[in-house]
């Protein structure tokens, strides 16, 4: 049976759901703003941070039954420790998150086998100045979702590891040509 995360849901008008995964010492309703400005209509569910990507990819298709979304229409929107749980969650059960945005993520496993991501369309962002992950580590991390077989789109915006407004219209503009 699936852990019953602390989580909020905002439904949607559109066939999307964004699974938003904050950063340590955030909560569930710190990028529903985020959520909403860069997929206006789109279902939003955001989970307080769960300790694993086995809980995540569990407690996902009870939430799709619970809130009668697809799981074909998820895509995680993670930012720093949320967005090392999208990779480690899209790596460790293929096809429980078939696409994702990623903010400031960092290359935290190396999985043998490679699984098959199946073109599943990422959007990588890095921060040009980030003192906690250098754009090189994001850059192998945008490798290695290409090597298991990801679509990966990669941006270096001129920023810290702080989100920007760059990053937003970066995000809005992958949601409107990359819908679920």
């Amino acid at each position: 049976m699936a852990a019953d995360l602390i989580h909020r849901f905002v439904p949607g008008a559109r066939p999307l759901t964004i699974l938003a995964l904050h950063e340590e010492g955030a909560n569930e309703n710190d990028l529903l703003p985020i959520c909403r400005a860069v997929a206006p209509g789109a279902a939003i569910l955001s989970p307080r941070l769960p300790a694993s990507p086995e809980v995540l990819a569990e407690w996902l298709i009870a939430a799709s039954a619970r809130y009668s979304f697809e799981l074909s229409t998820v895509r995680a929107l993670g930012y720093s420790s949320g967005a090392d749980l999208a990779v480690a969650t899209m790596l460790a059960h293929p096809g429980s998150l078939p696409g994702a945005i990623l903010f400031r993520p960092r290359l935290a496993v190396r999985p043998e086998p490679m699984p098959q991501l199946f073109g599943a369309p990422v959007l990588l962002v890095a921060g040009s100045r980030d003192e906690h992950i250098p754009v090189v580590d994001s850059e192998a991390l945008g490798r290695l979702l290409s090597e298991a077989g990801a679509s990966v789109d990669f941006a270096a915006v001129e920023s810290d590891h702080g989100l920007t407004p760059h990053d937003f219209s970066l995000a809005k503009r992958w949601f409107a040509e990359k819908p679920a």
